[in-house]
């Protein structure tokens, strides 16, 4: 699994409060459904990155 990196993340109040609100209804972390969310907006824009290869 890939590392994962912090940062901060500027959004509006009302903004996170719908995305607290659909990540509960999809027993989610508020983290994991943005995670969700941006996952799902780059596989529907085919810019998901390409895996690096182990050796």
């Amino acid at each position: 699994m890939s590392k994962k990196k912090a940062f901060a993340l500027r959004v509006n109040e009302d903004m996170l409060k719908a995305i607290e609100k659909w990540a509960a209804d999809e027993f989610r972390s508020t983290n994991g459904q943005i995670e969700w969310m941006l996952m799902k907006n780059l596989k529907e824009a085919k810019r998901m990155p390409k895996p690096k290869n182990k050796e």
